[in-house]
């Protein structure tokens, strides 16, 4: 390669992803090693340079062009050194002048000097801040006035940030287009709402609580009873929408979001408390270009009722509504298989979204509603390619022989399906049709029945640690009707 023109050595690399078979051929010749050292764009660094300040400068002279950086210490001991610091993010922003897109995870001691520092660099777009605990407000507001062109900004689990003078002032005069904003205690969905006319601008919005968000209302510290709120902002432009563990009600807080997306394209709902079905419907007729919907509902009381939010009659406007429909997630918690009227959706209105629209990808989690008919329903769907079942207790092997029939379906996870055997793996294993499956605790599927269902396949007898709600609904079980919540909320 020592002949070749340095441009074309250039383009070589560029299409080089993995890290170290870049750091291999940089070690070929000392033409690869200058070619890559000039051309580097983004980079990586975890836990293992020390002393890090003098590491990083030696780093950052070496690639001078860097556009991109993420340093992250999410697995860091005191063994390993220091860690970064507000002289690392110093030399961060002397050496990298194309900076644009910074992650900082897990970095504990840095703080809101670091972050003027980090200020100074003119050409940064996007920040992400994943747990960075000595961070404020006042670090941000550097971050916001000093960096005009932040379109993305990304705060998890900055627990220190305690006022909101940044986002007023990036809702009047900045460009943001992505805000995410999740386990920030000091920022309430009504404090979100100061963003103002930057509503206007933002694309995607994504805001999660976690811990007792039950209890967010009354006692957010933002919100005030009996005030009349009204809120006159926009947010048409707004295509990617994630509301996570946050309790609402009419015209209050972050739920006038949903009375004014036009464009919606992905919508994540996750136990969001007060949800209403006439506002969910109108909510779908509008956003005609829908693709991807998540929905993660909890029955609570319904007037006479003790069910989730939603009925068949939002599945059937979302099926009329929402022509470009592709991913869907319905996940159920909480609900008692032997109460299937605490899931407001039937397998029938299921079916016939699925035949409606052109939906490719779909999960079903909780949803003791579905039963082998069920599946010979979704067998129907032309387009349905990756199915995923989780929880699913009615499916029985007739299930297995219907679902393979699907024409296009390429992808199928069983999680904690106990009532499929190996008689229902022996359907698939005759049809040979699948590319991949995946089993994980199907208590009544062995590992050896399953071998050659699909060219390729993981099986574990374990249940892993994000598909034990069933577990925890049963540890609860005494205590399900959530009676000091569903004292306060209903549909």
């Amino acid at each position: 390669m020592e002949g070749l023109p340095e441009p074309l050595l250039a383009e070589i690399i560029k299409r080089i992803t993995s890290t170290s078979d870049l750091n291999s051929l940089s070690l070929v010749s000392k033409q690869l090693y200058s070619v890559d050292a000039e051309h580097r764009n983004a980079i990586h660094v975890g836990c293992r340079l020390n002393p890090t300040t003098e590491a990083l400068a030696s780093l950052f002279s070496r690639f001078p062009n860097l556009a991109k950086v993420v340093i992250n210490y999410s697995s860091w001991t005191y063994s390993q050194g220091d860690q970064l610091n507000n002289q690392g993010l110093h030399v961060l922003s002397s050496h990298c002048p194309w900076l644009s897109d910074l992650t900082l995870s897990f970095c504990s001691y840095i703080n809101d000097t670091g972050l003027g520092y980090i200020s100074h660099c003119k050409t940064l777009r996007s920040l992400r801040l994943n747990y960075a605990p000595e961070i404020t407000s006042v670090g941000l507001s550097l971050v916001a006035i000093r960096c005009r062109y932040l379109s993305v900004l990304h705060l998890v689990d900055c627990k220190a940030i305690d006022s909101v003078e940044w986002l007023m002032y990036l809702g009047k005069h900045g460009s943001l287009e992505e805000l995410v904003v999740k386990d920030c205690k000091g920022i309430s969905q009504y404090d979100l709402l100061k963003f103002g006319p930057g509503w206007a601008k933002l694309k995607k919005f994504e805001f999660e609580i976690n811990g007792k968000y039950w209890s967010s209302r009354p006692y957010d510290p933002a919100y005030v009873t009996g005030y009349p709120y009204s809120y006159d902002i926009c947010c048409e432009n707004l295509k990617d929408l994630r509301l996570s563990h946050i309790v609402t009600d009419q015209e209050i807080g972050l739920r006038f979001l949903l009375g004014r997306c036009k464009a919606l394209e992905i919508l994540y709902l996750e136990y969001v408390i007060g949800l209403d079905e006439s506002e969910m419907i109108a909510l779908f007729k509008r956003c005609s270009n829908l693709k991807t919907i998540s929905l993660r509902l909890m029955p609570l009381r319904c007037g006479i009722q003790f069910r989730t939010a939603l009925t068949d009659d939002s599945l059937t406007v979302l099926a009329l509504s929402c022509p470009m429909l592709q991913v869907v997630e319905l996940t159920f918690t909480f609900c008692d298989d032997d109460w299937p009227t605490e899931i407001g959706f039937t397998q029938e209105g299921i079916v016939k979204l699925m035949q409606s629209c052109p939906i490719r990808s779909l999960v079903l989690n909780g949803a003791s509603i579905l039963n082998d008919e069920g599946m010979k329903g979704l067998s129907s769907s032309q387009f349905l390619e990756t199915l995923e079942l989780v929880d699913c207790q009615s499916i029985m092997d007739a299930g297995m022989n219907f679902i393979v029939q699907a024409p296009c379906l390429s992808s199928l996870t069983l999680r904690k399906c106990d009532k499929v055997t190996d008689v229902g793996m022996a359907a698939l294993v005759r049809a040979q049709k699948l590319e991949s499956l995946t089993i994980i605790g199907c208590r009544q599927i062995s590992q050896e029945d399953v071998q050659w269902a699909a060219k390729t396949v993981k099986y574990s007898k374990e249940i892993e640690s994000h598909d034990s709600l069933k577990a925890m609904n049963i540890i609860l079980h005494a205590n399900r009707r959530w009676s000091a919540m569903n004292s306060i909320y209903g549909c």
